[in-house]
Formats: C-alpha cells, structure tokens, sequence
C-alpha cells in the first residue's frame, strides 16, 4: 500500500494493489463533499457518494476489480483503503471530537450510527435487509465493508437499524448516517488539549 499526503492538511491519497483489485483513493476530511467515484459497481458509488456528501468529504475512488469473479473483492478492498485513508488524514489526532452518532431519517426508515475514533477496531452492524441486492449490490457486503473500513481505521463503529422496510432507503440510510457521524468525530475544538483521553493517547 502507498500512502502519500496531499497539499491539504487532512487529506491523503491512498494505492493499494493486488491480484483481486487495484484502488485509487483521495480523501479529504475538510471538503466540501466532492466526489468522483467508479467503482464499477453502480449502487456502490451511489453509497459512497452518499457517505461523502453529507459527510462534506472530498472523495474520489477509482477501483479496478475482479467483478468477474464476483463484488466482495471490489467492496472490501475499498473499505479497507478507506479506513486507511481515514486514519492516516486524522494524523496524531490531537484536538478532534473523537466521537460522533446519528439517528437519520429516510422516509420510513431510521438508522442509528455511533463512532469513536479510539484506536481500537470494533464493528456492530445490527442491521438486516430481506432482499439479496439493491441495485447491483450485493447486501451482504454491507457489513463486510464497514467492517473493512473500521478495522483499518481503527474504528468502533456502530450501526443499528431502528426502523425500516424498504432495502433502497436503509443501506442509503447506513452510508449516510456514516457520514453524518464521522463528519462530527473528525471535527475539531479548540477546547481540546493534546487528545481527548484519559489515556494521553489514541
């Protein structure tokens, strides 16, 4: 995996290669939520996009997978860059909130998502859809991604579906809810010193 600062302050680009997948990742934590997304998996980028835009993270992910073969290759690996990218743009981690959640509403659905960026990687999905794909997504790979994304991350993640029937409107609602929370964990206050921990550490 090469990781290489950006000119921003909290933004990376992230390349990881391998015989299953080739990922191009640029993340910036304090955008505006651009993205640029190809995937190859259509449903996928329409997710990630959510995640960034209401995130207001600056995204572009290009991915070269083996959809041949099927998308849990493509799916993961990206959430493990993403992770990746996320912990190398928080740095040293001195000053951020550390925790943010979310209860997001969509129509009928409501999805609860709690982050702490402590360092310690744990993921509790909590949360069931009845149909195998949405779009060209495969369901499952919900929770195989964020479980990517929070183990690289070092993240404690989780999602929790309080309500909900159609499967469009809670993975939309999972992603978004995401991005709602770690938009909160990333940011930063002035009132912190160091970081934020009786520890002295993350």
């Amino acid at each position: 995996m090469e990781i290489t600062n950006l000119k921003e302050k909290r933004a990376v680009c992230v390349k990881r290669d391998t015989k299953e997948t080739k990922i191009y990742m640029e993340l910036n934590l304090d955008g505006s939520g651009q993205t640029s997304l190809y995937t190859g998996i259509g449903f996928f980028d329409h997710m990630l996009d959510g995640f960034a835009r209401h995130g207001f993270f600056d995204l572009t992910v290009k991915v070269e997978g083996d959809l041949e073969v099927d998308s849990h290759h493509t799916i993961e690996d990206t959430g493990i860059v993403l992770g990746t990218a996320i912990r190398e743009a928080l740095g040293d981690k001195k000053g951020i909130c550390r925790f943010g959640d979310r209860i997001l509403p969509m129509d009928e659905t409501l999805v609860l998502c709690a982050v702490d960026l402590s360092g310690r990687p744990y993921l509790n999905f909590d949360v069931n859809f009845t149909v195998p794909k949405t779009g060209d997504m495969d369901t499952e790979m919900a929770r195989e991604f964020f479980y990517a994304v929070s183990y690289a991350a070092g993240m404690n993640l989780h999602l929790k579906l309080l309500d909900g029937t159609n499967n469009h409107h809670i993975m939309e609602g999972v992603f978004k809810s995401f991005g709602k929370a770690l938009d909160e964990a990333v940011q930063q206050d002035e009132r912190i010193q160091g970081v934020l921990s009786t520890k002295g550490s993350l």
